[in-house]
């Protein structure tokens, strides 16, 4: 497996403020000092988009950023790629300040570094499926026959192949942003922004749209940078996640930490109706294998959710098994009532041991 450090693509947000009014600067210290988001407004008419951001998302990986209407995330995303510029801060692309780039730097960061996926597709009406892939190309100078190739590729890959030339008001929804995301994959960049980009979409297209993306990052590896307000596909996607709320990062971290240690009744009610068992994972669980352990049942790998782990050991009528990692050495024990009663209860950390309240 490839490091996510040798992938290229992380990024870094730090001390990250954005005020909106005709005098921004002014009031950052009163922000920073706990001037709340409806006293700025009140008092001052100026919005807080922004509060001291601080996110780092590892190049390689999913980041989602989540929350509700009006906490910031839509704002957040477009700091990346500097369709916004911060009041305070930074936002470092492997090392490089994207907020200091001079506009002929930021044209070729965002030429060559990002693409972007929008909820509303953003397809050209009057280009066919294979002219809209090819945009980002066109754009960068390349070579009609490379953008071809290229665009081609990726029509397939996420299922149009045979549509290269219909036009956008004849496809679906979902087959619309299927073409917005060839587009994005065409233009071969590291960094895909994805905002809200399955939220138009009818349920089962979304979920559809969801594992489209999850096959094609285990090979693309890029670091996609996803805003939902929907805590199940924040879930299903993300690696990492980051929750927003009136513009501050209340929590993050993966959706298992977030799940079953919520920072506080806000996050606690995003929370309380999550299928535990498609979110916490064996190594949680399992009980350490010490030396001499006999291996019961079959082998159930590191990281395998607690509902894939429970088939596994029903089909198989298992009352025990053990968990090993990716040499197949011994990790650990479960047992199936553990992993039921953890699919339904919260779980206690007890002496840095994790069982089944």
């Amino acid at each position: 497996m490839v490091d996510s450090a040798e992938l290229g693509g992380g990024i870094q947000v730090k001390g990250l403020y954005k005020i909106f009014g005709t005098n921004p600067e002014r009031y950052v210290d009163q922000v920073k000092a706990g001037m709340t988001k409806a006293e700025l407004n009140e008092k001052h008419g100026h919005v807080l988009g922004l509060k001291d951001i601080n996110i780092d998302m590892p190049g390689g990986g999913i980041q989602v950023v989540m929350g509700l209407s009006g906490s910031g995330k839509s704002t957040l995303i477009r700091h990346i790629n500097r369709l916004i510029d911060p009041t305070v801060g930074e936002v470092l692309v492997d090392g490089t300040d994207v907020c200091k780039m001079n506009k002929n730097q930021l044209r070729e960061f965002r030429r060559h570094q990002t693409a972007m996926v929008f909820q509303k597709f953003a397809l050209l009406p009057h280009r066919t499926v294979l002219n809209n892939a090819v945009y980002g190309l066109e754009i960068q100078g390349i070579s009609r026959e490379m953008q071809e190739e290229s665009a081609r590729r990726w029509i397939d890959r996420v299922g149009l192949s045979g549509f290269e030339e219909h036009y956008p008001n004849q496809l679906s929804g979902g087959m619309q942003q299927r073409v917005g995301l060839a587009r994005a994959l065409t233009n071969d960049a590291p960094i895909l922004l994805m905002d809200e980009a399955f939220s138009a979409l009818d349920p089962l297209i979304r979920m559809d749209m969801q594992s489209v993306l999850l096959g094609l990052q285990k090979e693309i590896r890029k670091t996609v940078v996803f805003i939902t307000h929907d805590l199940d596909e924040a879930l299903r996607l993300g690696d990492r996640i980051a929750i927003l709320r009136d513009g501050e990062v209340v929590q993050q971290g993966t959706g298992q930490d977030i799940v079953l240690n919520p920072a506080d009744e806000y996050i606690s009610n995003f929370v309380r109706e999550v299928n535990r068992g498609r979110v916490v994972l064996v190594d949680t669980i399992m009980k350490p294998a010490k030396r001499g352990t006999k291996k019961e049942g079959a082998p159930i790998a590191l990281g395998t959710h607690l509902e894939s782990a429970a088939k596994i050991m029903t089909d198989g009528n298992m009352q025990k098994a053990h968990v090993v990692d990716e040499k197949g050495k011994m990790a650990g024990v479960l047992d199936i009532h553990d992993v039921i009663s953890a699919m339904v209860t919260p779980i206690r950390h007890d002496d840095d041991e994790s069982v089944a309240a």
